[in-house]
């Protein structure tokens, strides 16, 4: 028998900027992202947010800190992303 070919390419993963919303639950912040969208016709500029469950173990977050996020496997329902750092404690 044949073994196919196996050409897997790192995935890249996405990492976005946010701030902490939320530290109530055990091992998860939730994380607002805003980004800037353009209206098609009228080209206004606007402000959209999202909140993300992320992953995080320790419990040095508090409400209020910015930190960067990246896409990983599922771990639950919600959370399919992991706090990598903490830009409030690196100042």
């Amino acid at each position: 028998m044949e073994q196919a070919k196996t050409t897997d390419k790192p995935k890249i993963k996405r990492h976005f900027q946010g701030q902490v919303v939320s530290t109530a639950m055990q091992n998860t912040v939730m994380v607002k992202v805003d980004r800037v969208k353009v209206h098609p016709r009228y080209r206004k500029r606007y402000t959209v947010s999202k909140r993300y469950a992320c992953d995080y173990r320790k419990d040095d977050l508090k409400v209020g800190d910015k930190v960067i996020i990246e896409e990983i496997r599922p771990i639950s329902k919600t959370k399919r992303w992991r706090v990598i750092s903490n830009q409030s404690q690196e100042k």
